[in-house]
């Protein structure tokens, strides 16, 4: 399987191309060690608050320059959150429930797909050996398998932590009121990164749905006055 090119298309991303890191956002793209996503690799992406968003900024970059996108197993997956992210939707294939045929369905887009994102490994029984056996398929064809979910032996992890809404009348203990982002520490560790690994402060979303860089403000001094 293998999408149609089209002549405004550029087909060097395909999986067999030369090139070997695939583009992500640029605050992701500071993180990630080879600036992007390696063919061939696999990375995960554990469950928990803004574990969906940190899935769709992976996808946004990778579309966004040509990249063709399998997404299997998440049935809750918004189009509208994914376009608001940045994802081109013309570019992303869902298959939500792949039932007991997700082993089958997640290798057949890895022959096509230049990114195979994969969830609920566990509901259908993938066991060790078929984790082994995806990303060695992933690795042959030169395309990256975003596991979304505990996968032991993945390449590189990245996890969010320190996740907080912002917003009108939000502080420090939630609140309530209009939420227009999210902070969070994106901590990133896997093979080539040392042990304590990196992390990022990030906007998951930012204002308008993308992802957003966040820049460290100094604590003022405190201000003496004089008298």
């Amino acid at each position: 399987m293998r999408p149609v090119a089209t002549p405004d298309d550029d087909v060097s991303l395909g999986p067999a191309a030369g090139g070997r890191v695939l583009p992500v956002v640029a605050p992701l793209a500071r993180l990630l060690p080879a600036g992007g996503l390696r063919r061939g690799s696999t990375v995960a992406v554990p469950g928990g608050p803004g574990a969906t968003s940190l899935l769709l900024a992976l996808l946004a970059g990778a579309s966004g320059g040509g990249a063709w996108i399998g997404v299997v197993g998440r049935p809750e997956l918004g189009l509208v959150a994914a376009a608001e992210a940045g994802v081109r939707l013309d570019r992303l294939a869902l298959v939500p429930h792949p039932g007991t045929d997700l082993l089958a369905v997640s290798t057949a887009l890895l022959d096509g797909m230049d990114i195979v994102a994969v969830a609920g490994t566990e509901r259908a029984g993938v066991r060790a050996a078929d984790r082994r056996r995806l990303a060695a398929r992933a690795r042959q064809r030169g395309a990256v398998l975003l596991a979304l979910g505990p996968w032991p032996g993945a390449d590189v992890e990245l996890s969010c932590t320190d996740v907080q809404w912002r917003g009108v009348g939000t502080g420090a203990d939630g609140g309530s009121g209009r939420l227009c982002a999210r902070r969070a520490r994106v901590w990133l560790r896997g093979r080539g990164i040392a042990s304590a690994g990196r992390t990022a402060r990030l906007l998951l979303p930012a204002s308008g749905g993308a992802v957003g860089g966040e820049q460290e403000h100094p604590v003022p001094s405190p201000v003496r006055v004089a008298g």
